[in-house]
């Protein structure tokens, strides 16, 4: 039977609590002032862009470092990077089992998937984020092995973050072999996991393509048809109009992406298809990566709604303005 664990173990435990909650907190805020996330990785979004499969053997036991379990398949977001609790509500069953682990029983080992050289725990995030706070250096786990395409080249989260993009643009030009058709074809993402937006896109075009055609429309001419008629037109338009130059350390294909999502917004919103210039001047009168750009665009925006109303659409062209003036007329 289980030891219960002593007023003077549950105490101990609290006080570690209280400062992993904290340094929590801490970590969060830095890396909100660099910029960066200090999320967990998702297990399930790192298998589907790597199209990853679990091993069918049964796992295998062994001391796995703890500075190697970089995700979690379920509570990614509950703990930071450094596995640091960040919410009040994990309290009592964090300190359940930082007193469990210091008692003579102990705890079973922890779950995790192996992906390449770092872990992912499938059970046991509580266990190893007090096995951290505790100072811990190794846990014992059952491990399951993840097969991937090809190697995985990366020891930390940083790297890894940086190989799941390599990867994901990787994959992306096998399926649709838009390097075969277009040499100079350049999809480059900064963030992990956005390929399958592109993805999407594709299927869509493809059904819309063969719905106007009126007949079947294999992947490769969706493919081809998609490049040339939906994103080079707004990546050209991107490029031409300088508005990389408020968005440091992003590709034409990143703000492709967001751009299409705000464009959709607004079509929603005011039933309006924006053609590529009006979506990517709308969007670079409102958004903006740099910490001064990001202040005066919100006062813009704040500004143009208390004296326009809600119902404004800010940095129409020119042209369009007109357009849109002569329809709210009629």
């Amino acid at each position: 039977m289980p030891e219960s664990p002593n007023p003077m173990q549950l105490q101990q435990a609290s006080e570690r609590f209280r400062h992993a909650h904290f340094q929590a907190m801490l970590e969060d805020w830095r890396a909100r002032i660099r910029g960066r996330r200090s999320d967990l990785l998702s297990y399930e979004e790192v298998r589907s862009i790597l199209e990853g499969r679990e091993s069918s053997g049964l796992p295998e036991l062994k001391e796995v470092p703890l500075e190697k379990i970089v995700g979690s398949v379920g509570r990614y977001r509950d703990f930071t990077q450094a596995f640091l609790p960040r919410n009040e509500a994990l309290y009592d069953r964090w300190r359940q089992v930082d007193a469990a682990m210091n008692s003579l029983s102990g705890t079973p080992p922890v779950e995790l998937y192996q992906v390449g050289e770092l872990y992912f725990v499938r059970d046991g995030n509580h266990r190893v984020s007090v096995a951290r706070a505790r100072g811990d250096k190794v846990i014992e786990a059952y491990v399951t092995r993840v097969q991937v395409p090809f190697p995985v080249e990366a020891d930390n989260v940083d790297e890894l973050n940086d190989w799941l993009i390599r990867a994901g643009e990787e994959l992306l030009m096998r399926r649709t072999r838009l390097r075969e058709y277009y040499p100079d074809a350049d999809l480059t993402l900064t963030e992990p996991g956005r390929y399958r937006q592109i993805d999407e896109q594709i299927r869509v075009h493809r059904w819309y393509l063969g719905e106007n055609l009126g007949r079947e429309v294999s992947y490769e001419e969706a493919v081809k048809s998609w490049y040339e008629n939906v994103y080079l037109p707004l990546a050209r338009e991107i490029e031409e109009s300088g508005i990389l130059k408020e968005f440091p350390n992003r590709t034409v294909t990143d703000l492709y992406l967001w751009i299409c999502h705000h464009r959709e917004e607004l079509r929603e919103r005011f039933d309006v298809s924006l053609t590529e210039k009006a979506a990517v001047s709308t969007f670079a009168s409102v958004y903006s990566d740099k910490p001064l750009g990001k202040v005066w665009k919100g006062a813009r925006l704040a500004v143009t709604r208390l004296t326009a109303g809600e119902n404004v659409i800010i940095g129409l062209p020119e042209e369009e303005e007109k357009q849109e003036g002569s329809a709210d007329k009629g």
